[in-house]
């Protein structure tokens, strides 16, 4: 009998199960590992994906969906990655459009590199953004600007929740509640009585990503980046909308350099909802 051909196999709903073919497939492609976000994403989200007839996975990719259970406002496509020797046979394609058609009339958005990017404009998504890779051993800024942060506690989740939904806009409960297991720390900047912003790090190979990043204004993002890099001993990842140019300036000053450029693309809607200048990094770039 003849081994069935990848093209051809079957798309399925990926599991825990398969996190160490995920992260397999990530490593076959040169990317890290990065097995504690594949397990966010996978319990968060959904994924998908093509299983290879001689073992591990052809293909994957996840979805995080955001409002309504039963209608998302809005979906995030993320982790799109076919096996090296299986590359440039369509594949990515056949699996881009089963989750686009899986996803119905759902708005999309996701972070496209370079290379990805023709790929997306060819199933119809329009670049509506672009968001920097950062990295580097953040340096202390000196003197403090004067916003307090502290370590989030349990009775700050739902005052944390409220300020999520009415800056990403749409409802990331099921997103923030996991971050106190997720990340190494999550932190809150307070001002007037009230949570302003909050932010988590994140543990990422030898890096702690920080995101999300929610603040007030460019001050209460960078008091909270200050805070997080000043708890840490790794280098700092994040990943900034590109039109928050001060912030982006701040924190090549103190140590932090641009290793990659995204386009943030959308799929039914020409933007995303919510408050971009209240919103400063995702969580991730695969879950928006």
């Amino acid at each position: 009998m003849p081994t069935p051909s990848p093209a051809s196999a079957p798309i399925r709903r990926l599991t825990l199960r398969d996190l160490t073919a995920c992260a397999d497939l990530s490593e076959d492609r040169g990317w890290p590992r990065e097995e504690h976000k594949w397990g966010f994403l996978l319990t968060a989200g959904k994924g998908y994906g093509i299983d290879d007839p001689g073992g591990g996975l052809v293909a994957a990719c996840t979805v995080t969906e955001y409002g309504p259970h039963e209608q998302p406002s809005l979906a995030a496509i993320g982790m799109v990655l076919v096996a090296e020797r299986h590359a440039r046979r369509g594949i990515g394609r056949r699996l881009m459009r089963h989750v686009v058609a899986a996803l119905g009339t759902t708005p999309l958005t996701l972070h496209a590199t370079p290379f990805g990017r023709p790929l997306y404009e060819e199933l119809g998504f329009k670049v509506t953004g672009r968001a920097l890779m950062v990295r580097g051993r953040f340096a202390p800024a000196g003197s403090g600007s004067g916003i307090a942060t502290r370590a989030a506690t349990a009775e700050d989740l739902t005052a944390i929740v409220r300020l999520d939904e009415e800056v990403f806009g749409a409802d990331r409960t099921h997103i923030v509640t996991r971050l106190p297991a997720f990340a190494d720390q999550l932190r809150v900047a307070e001002g007037g009585g009230r949570i302003i912003g909050y932010a988590a790090a994140w543990p990422n190979m030898d890096t702690h990503v920080v995101g999300p990043l929610i603040a007030r204004d460019t001050e209460t993002a960078k008091a909270l980046i200050a805070s997080l890099a000043a708890r840490t001993d790794r280098p700092l990842r994040t990943d900034i909308d590109a039109r928050h140019e001060e912030l982006l300036a701040w924190v090549q000053e103190r140590g932090l350099a641009v290793i990659a450029p995204n386009a943030v693309m959308t799929y039914g809607i020409t933007d995303l909802p919510g408050d971009w200048n209240r919103r400063f990094a995702p969580v991730t770039v695969a879950a928006g």
